[in-house]
Order: C-alpha cells, then sequence, then structure tokens
C-alpha cells in the first residue's frame, strides 16, 4: 500500500432488516471484523477511509443520520454499523443503486485524493462489490478485493465473485491480514 491507497466500504452500514438478511449476516459480521481491523490500521497510516452506502430509500437523510437511524433502533445490523462506527475523519457516499460509482461523486473524490489502488470491502460481493469494483476497473483504478473482506449470500455466489474479481478484474485477492503484514 502507498499513499494513493484508499479503503472504500461499502454497504455495511445497513440495516439488515430485508428479506433473507439472515443468510448474509454472519458472513458479514465475519468479514466486518476483519475489516475493522484493516479501517485501524489505514487510520493509523493516515489512508482515507470512504464508506459507500446504499442510501435504503430515505432519499431525505445522510449517511450519519443512517448511522445513527440503524445503531439507535437496534436494527439486525447494528452490531456491524458499532463495528465499524465512522469516524469524523472519513469520508461518505450514498449511492442509489448498485455500483458506487454510479451516479455519485465518488470517482471525483478519489481523483481529488490522487487514488489509483482501492481497497473493495463489503456486501454483497456478486451486487454491490461487484458494480463497483467493474466500475473501478474501467476507470483506471488497481483493485484490491481483500478475499476475506466481503460476503455474499450463498458460497457459489462467493466462488464466482472471487472468480470474476481473480481472472477478469485482475485484483489482488490477498486477505486482510496478509495486506497489513
Amino acid at each position: 500500500m502507498d499513499k494513493h491507497t484508499v479503503l472504500l466500504i461499502v454497504d455495511l452500514i445497513n440495516p439488515f432488516d430485508f428479506k433473507d438478511a439472515e443468510k448474509l449476516y454472519d458472513a458479514s459480521y465475519s468479514c466486518a471484523q476483519q475489516i475493522a481491523k484493516l479501517k485501524d490500521t489505514m487510520q493509523e497510516k493516515g489512508y482515507p477511509v470512504i464508506y459507500v452506502n446504499d442510501n435504503y430509500g430515505h432519499w431525505k437523510s445522510e449517511f450519519t443520520q443512517l448511522y445513527h437511524y440503524i445503531v439507535e433502533n437496534e436494527l439486525p445490523g447494528s452490531p456491524i454499523a458499532t463495528l465499524l462506527k465512522p469516524s469524523e475523519h472519513e469520508y461518505s457516499v450514498l449511492k442509489p443503486q448498485f455500483s458506487g460509482f454510479f451516479a455519485t461523486p465518488l470517482d471525483m473524490l478519489l481523483k481529488r485524493m490522487e487514488a489509483k489502488t482501492l481497497i473493495i470491502t463489503g456486501v454483497v460481493g456478486n451486487m454491490c462489490i461487484e458494480f463497483t469494483a467493474n466500475d473501478a476497473y474501467m476507470l483506471g483504478y488497481h483493485l484490491i478485493i481483500p478475499r476475506d473482506g466481503f460476503a455474499s449470500f450463498t458460497e457459489q455466489e462467493y466462488q464466482q465473485s472471487l472468480t470474476h474479481f481473480e481472472e477478469i478484474l485482475k485484483a489482488d485477492t490477498r486477505s486482510i491480514e496478509e495486506l497489513m503484514s
């Protein structure tokens, strides 16, 4: 990692109150624990962290309101949100659909940061992570998508995403521990 590296945390500030959320929750909590360690390391070294998050239909809210709504109402996603609690030094981008780049200022923010490498983490591997990673690849960013830094609903979907990241997007998929060492 160098000074042009940025950590993206995608959709983990999440109510987890949707249909079939229980199928995703355990894997999401496990990867959130690893992401929290990476986030701490990134902060210690002065690297930027950006939360790229769905607005979950709350079109009049902003990111900190979403975080507080989840935690204060003790929604199922509250433990993950608490684990990854955003700090005042971190950035956030609310997205209307799957990709963190679609109809958001993310690329402009990354260009201002002079980002060259993106570490993309979060949920769901074959949806928002994949759409965001595809766009990042098309925009010329080098990708790191740690194998223990994203979750999918099923093992098959997880494996398909991992293969896509490695073979199509040429992403570095080392574990978070390997990245930090």
